[in-house]
């Protein structure tokens, strides 16, 4: 009987396996390899903040056109720094040839700007009030003496027009001579230059009046000095020597005007 029967393939049986080829290889070319252009990584890494070394490419371009001027997201990221980086940029700030301008290329801020105008016109209004009161106590002594409140309205207008409106005719200026700018670089540039003036308001309130004016040219040459090495750096390459010479000018006239308005 076993010889009228007929063995059947094993291949073909029910749940068999069939073997496995040792030697064939994937079609590396036919898988899509991916991208890391591809692909989003969130969270941001240290929360979204670029270290002043690692270059900016993100909201950077949408400042560059009006619609990103009037948008408030595209300078949220210019106040995400810490302390360690705005002390770093104040101190370049005060000694001009720290290289400020290799610190903000590509990833300025705007938190220290901010910061440092806030600071000046409280303290511009402060003191040229107490040095008011020393004038007046020195001269007066039996007269009463009031306190100017005009003097944060002046502090306000003068420091926060200065800071917003020179770096924007600058701004225009460079780009109707044809010279590439970045208008928020321009106010990290005149922000930071504002600093000297805070500890300077200080030395202001000595009773010697050649020594004020000692201070405040030495105040006013520091910062104006700061100005020109860095705009002549963003205009290297071009002949813009009047441009630079009037932004100086600027500069120094403002020292000038602390010194003669709030510490007369």
């Amino acid at each position: 009987m076993e010889d009228g029967y007929t063995s059947l393939p094993t291949s073909h049986l029910l749940g068999s396996v069939p073997a496995v080829v040792a030697d064939e290889k994937p079609n590396v070319s036919a898988i899509p390899s991916a991208s890391p252009a591809n692909l989003h990584i969130f969270p941001p890494p240290n929360g979204g903040y670029l270290s002043p070394e690692s270059p900016y490419v993100g909201d950077e371009q949408a400042t560059n056109n009006w619609k990103g001027l009037l948008s408030i997201s595209s300078f949220t990221s210019y106040f995400n720094v810490d302390t360690d980086v705005v002390v770093d940029r104040i101190i370049s700030s005060v000694y001009p040839l720290n290289d400020f301008s290799r610190k903000i290329d590509g990833n300025p801020d705007l938190y220290g700007p901010v910061w440092i105008s806030t600071t000046l016109v409280f303290i511009l209004a402060a003191l040229g009030n107490y040095a008011s009161y020393l004038i007046h106590k020195k001269s007066e002594q039996d007269a009463d003496w009031e306190f100017d409140v005009n003097y944060i309205n002046w502090a306000a207008c003068v420091i926060y027009g200065y800071a917003v409106v020179v770096p924007v005719a600058f701004y225009f200026l460079l780009q109707y001579f044809g010279v590439t700018a970045s208008l928020v670089r321009l106010w990290c540039l005149w922000g930071y230059s504002l600093f000297i003036f805070i500890p300077t308001s200080l030395f202001l309130l000595v009773p010697w009046e050649i020594f004020r004016w000692i201070i405040i040219i030495l105040a006013g040459s520091a910062s104006s000095w700061f100005i020109y090495l860095n705009l002549k750096i963003s205009t290297e390459g071009s002949n813009m020597m009047l441009l630079v010479v009037s932004a100086v000018a600027l500069q120094f006239a403002l020292a000038l005007f602390i010194k003669i308005f709030f510490f007369a």
